[in-house]
């Protein structure tokens, strides 16, 4: 079978197509025939060895996949050979073949097709998570969601919007923000030409926003963290510019307001049932026509460095996939 291998921690341009042989599931495990596979910007930190999961060289990186069932190991009840299905794994996904725990192995929904499969659990999971867990969302509150456009920026509106709130797009073009109003944003705001926290108060009437989802960091959190309102909450999704903000403490002090670390993986390998639930939650907001993944870049296998450079650069909205077909 064909793998994205990497054998050095290195940029995207050291990963290389290679033959492999197809892995084997061992107990509670499934063989899935790979169909799609999603990427996220933490596939490029884990191939440039700087996210907190570091795996042993080689690897093929991909986390989430979406396929068809070709084989269960020992003591797997819960899915048959033939299953069209969606899992997350801790690497593996960028290939032909893919083994993945039963545990995180689930039936695709009657409205997802393999691509939208594949695009679903990490960044809906994520946003689903932040908003629900972590931030206790309330109907009629506000949420200011940064790189609005991106894949988790996307699912944040579209969950949010389901979720009764009312969502600020904020992106650094017009194209993005046009983007993320189709989406379901009703506002938006150019942090490349407009004063974010000036434009979150005018928005807001004064009283900032809620909930700020920040996947970007950089220059743009402590100016999204001056807009936050009294006893908001403040959502560390990721730094998508690379840059770590230095968070002026006294901010939180002033606004009765509450930093909060969005780490998904780490909740879900630690509340599996929990996040099993979530997902569950999704699939079934999605399948009562509630909203539906974003896919609007699909690259073949082959044309994977392409794929990576799309998120590399910034450049992708909504969703990147790789399908195998």
């Amino acid at each position: 079978m064909k793998a994205i291998v990497c054998n050095e921690f290195s940029t995207v341009d050291a990963l290389r197509l290679e033959d492999i042989d197809t892995p084997t599931p061992k107990a509670a495990e499934v063989l899935i025939d790979v169909k799609a596979a999603g990427i996220n910007f933490p596939d490029i930190l884990t191939v440039q060895g700087k996210y907190q999961f570091k795996p042993p060289l080689p690897f093929i990186p991909g986390v989430e996949v979406s396929g068809v069932v070709s084989k269960l190991g020992d003591g797997v009840t819960s899915l048959a050979v033939g299953d069209r299905v969606f899992a997350t794994i801790n690497i593996g996904g960028f290939a032909e073949r893919c083994v993945a725990p039963a545990a995180t192995t689930m039936p695709i929904g009657e409205r997802m097709n393999y691509q939208q499969a594949a695009a679903f659990a990490v960044t809906y999971g994520t946003s689903y998570y932040a908003l629900k867990q972590r931030a206790q969302i309330e109907p009629g509150e506000t949420v200011l969601v940064l790189g609005a456009a991106g894949g988790v920026g996307i699912a944040a509106i579209q969950i949010a919007k389901a979720m009764g709130a009312e969502v600020i797009a904020a992106a650094s073009s017009e194209e993005k923000l046009a983007f993320a109003r189709d989406a379901g944003a009703d506002h938006a705001i150019n942090y490349a030409e407009q004063d974010l926290k000036n434009s979150v108060k005018t928005l807001t009437d004064g009283n900032g926003a809620d909930i700020v989802y920040d996947p970007v960091g950089g220059e743009f959190s402590e100016k999204a963290f001056r807009s936050i309102a009294w006893n908001g909450r403040f959502l560390v999704i990721g730094f998508a510019t690379g840059s770590i903000p230095k968070m002026p403490l006294n901010l939180a002090l002033l606004k009765g307001a509450s930093i909060v670390g969005v780490f998904w993986g780490a909740w879900a390998a630690r509340c599996p049932e929990e996040s099993k639930r979530s997902l569950s939650d999704l699939r079934q907001m999605i399948d009562a026509g509630s909203f539906a993944p974003v896919v609007t870049e699909i690259y073949a296998l082959a044309d994977f460095a392409a794929a990576f450079k799309c998120i590399e650069e910034r450049r992708a909205k909504g969703k990147v996939v790789l399908s195998m077909n």
